[in-house]
C-alpha cells in the first residue's frame, strides 16, 4: 500500500500589514514626541534613596552647578513672557515683543536681567558662547527671589524643584533654600539621582 503525500503548504507570510501597523507606530511616536529643552549648565545630581517623582510639566527649576552658579527656568511659553514682563515691571526695563518671543523659548537662564537684553539680542550660536555667572542670590542683589516671586505671580500652581550638583559647597545650597523660604514657599522638591535601597 503506497504512503499518502501530505501536500507541502507555502511558508511564505505577508508582512505588509505588519510593517503597516510598525511605520504607523513610528509615525505616531516621532510626532507626538517633545524634546527636552537644552540646559544652561549639566549637573552631576547626588544619589538617595527616595523615590518620590518630581512633575514633568507645572515646576520651577532652580539648578546649582558645581561652581555654585544659579540657573532658573519655567516650562510653558505663555507663563514665562507673563513673567517677564512681571519682572520687567519691577525692575523698570522695557522688553519689546520680540524680546518676550525670544525668552519664551529659552528655557532656563543665568545671569542678572541686566544682562538679558544682550542675550536675546544674540543669534542661537553667541548664545552658546554667552557668558553666564549665574542669579544673583546676595542679602543686597536677591534676584533669584524676585524671579521665583514674578514665577509664581504669573502661575500659581507651580512647584518648585531644586536641581543642584553633588560638588556643590552646602552654603550655596542652603542661601537657595533660605531665598525660597523668603517668599513663603515652604515646599519644595530636591531632585537627586535614585540608588537601590540597602534596607529593602
Amino acid at each position: 500500500m503506497s504512503k499518502a503525500k501530505i501536500p507541502r503548504k507555502s511558508t511564505n507570510v505577508d508582512m505588509t500589514a505588519m510593517c503597516d501597523v510598525a511605520f504607523l507606530l513610528l509615525t505616531f511616536f516621532i510626532l507626538t514626541t517633545k524634546f527636552k529643552p537644552d540646559e544652561a549648565v549639566v549637573v552631576d545630581t547626588p544619589s538617595s534613596v527616595s523615590s518620590i517623582k518630581v512633575p514633568e510639566t507645572g515646576i520651577i527649576q532652580i539648578m546649582i552647578d558645581k561652581e555654585g552658579r544659579v540657573f532658573f527656568g519655567i516650562d510653558g511659553q505663555d507663563t514665562r513672557i507673563a513673567m517677564l514682563e512681571k519682572m520687567a515691571e519691577k525692575k523698570k526695563i522695557e522688553f519689546t515683543d520680540v524680546e518676550k518671543q525670544q525668552f519664551s523659548l529659552v528655557s532656563n537662564v543665568g545671569f542678572p536681567i541686566s544682562q538679558l537684553k544682550p542675550y536675546l539680542a544674540a543669534n542661537s550660536t553667541e548664545r552658546s558662547a554667552f557668558p553666564q555667572p549665574g542669579i544673583p542670590i546676595d542679602s543686597l542683589n536677591n534676584e533669584l527671589g524676585d524671579w521665583i516671586l514674578a514665577a509664581r505671580q504669573s502661575n500659581n500652581d507651580l512647584k518648585i524643584a531644586i536641581k543642584g550638583d553633588q560638588e556643590t559647597e552646602y552654603p550655596v545650597v542652603k542661601r537657595v533654600f533660605d531665598v525660597i523660604q523668603e517668599k513663603n514657599v515652604n515646599n519644595f522638591n530636591f531632585v537627586t539621582d535614585l540608588e537601590a535601597n540597602p534596607y529593602d
